[in-house]
């Protein structure tokens, strides 16, 4: 007896071989949108489009471009605490110090020993680092609060030092320039901001792509489980310890890798970056994005940088100038509004803006 092999028949009602659905394309090609997005951001300095009220001029002029650098630099950094806010549930104030050790330490090689820049960075990132290992193993000795209070009582300690200028190497108050001579010449001028704006982009997608692969490796997995229960890990054997140092010091590797971008973003090592209040930023951005979310921190990143600095336009504005004193006054704060718009994404959206979609889905699920 022999077997005939059938051809399902497309219009018997019985199962096709057919096409996959256009929903079912769509749906890939949506998946596809990061590709699409990072595209457009690696060809953005050779674009001439302007955008009113986004960008004060053309997108690929030098001072868009600073801005867009800026914002994407802090949107990778943010990326990167969110290894230890939203992956492991490690509240840290002190993370600021390791951006600020790979700028200063950077820094300082290159003027105090007149190292060549490469050898300078790699020193630069191996202190930050090292800071990040010895501070990160004394401060994770205790939990919760207590953790948080060590870190910040670090932070305070090491803006402290950065203040008081000791032997003229932190320039105190005031910073200190990187030696221009001292960088590579594609990096020095406004003729190549394109430039550093492309190292910006290396630093978010480098970023983005270690966190990505960190959390979904099999420590990845612990860190998700000592945030749920940190007994329970326990429980099963495992030293919770040593994977929080982990995660501490990955973070902190990502965060001096930013300084060192930030140093050639600006030209120089602030103060600014060394306080306690740049952790506050870093902390509000990430609960803007959505933590412990995939892209939620770098949107909040990117945002609220922003934000800051084109609020800050506005504010100072002869529109608000105009206005009368009742509204003038608190428009002409960008604190204010930087706090209005915090707050109203945080009441309208719980969960951060990378909670926004499945929000905007959900009513049509539920009335298909």
């Amino acid at each position: 007896m022999s077997t005939a092999t059938q051809t399902p028949d497309r219009t018997d009602g019985g199962p096709a071989l057919a096409a996959p659905p256009a929903s079912g394309r769509a749906a890939r090609l949506l998946r596809r949108w990061p590709v699409a997005v990072l595209v457009v951001l690696i060809v953005a300095p050779f674009s001439a489009l302007p955008l009113p009220g986004l960008l004060d001029g053309p997108v690929g002029s030098p001072g868009s471009l600073q801005l867009l650098a800026t914002c994407l630099l802090f949107g990778a950094l943010a990326t990167g605490y969110d290894l230890l806010l939203g992956r492991t549930g490690l509240l840290s104030f002190g993370h600021a110090l390791y951006f600020a050790a790979g700028s200063y330490a950077t820094n300082m090689f290159l003027l105090e020993a007149g190292l060549p820049f490469a050898v300078a960075a790699v020193l630069g990132l191996c202190f930050g680092i090292a800071l990040a290992l010895v501070l990160g193993s004394v401060s994770l000795r205790v939990t919760g609060i207590g953790f948080s209070m060590v870190t910040l009582a670090f932070a305070q300690a090491g803006s402290i030092l950065v203040s008081r200028n000791p032997g003229g190497l932190t320039g105190g108050e005031e910073g200190r320039a990187a030696p221009a001579e001292l960088l590579p010449s594609s990096l020095v001028g406004i003729d190549n901001t394109a430039n550093l704006y492309w190292i910006a982009l290396a630093y978010l997608v480098l970023t983005l792509g270690v966190v990505h692969w960190a959390v979904r490796s099999p420590t990845g997995r612990v860190w998700e489980g000592i945030k749920e229960n940190e007994r329970r890990v326990e429980v099963l054997g495992l030293k919770p310890y040593g994977f929080k140092l982990t995660a501490f010091v990955l973070a902190g590797a990502l965060a001096a890798v930013g300084g060192l971008v930030h140093l050639l973003l600006t030209g120089g090592s602030t103060p600014q970056t060394t306080t306690s209040d740049f952790t506050l930023s870093l902390l509000v951005m990430v609960v803007l994005g959505g933590s412990g979310t995939r892209w939620g921190p770098m949107v909040g990143g990117i945002l609220y940088t922003w934000a800051d600095h084109r609020l800050g336009d506005l504010a100072g504005s002869g529109a608000v100038a105009e206005l009368p004193a009742v509204l003038r006054v608190p428009l002409s704060q960008p604190l204010f509004l930087l706090g209005v718009l915090f707050v109203a994404v945080v009441h309208l959206l719980p969960g951060g803006l990378a909670r926004l979609p499945s929000r905007l889905r959900r009513p049509r699920e539920e009335n298909p």
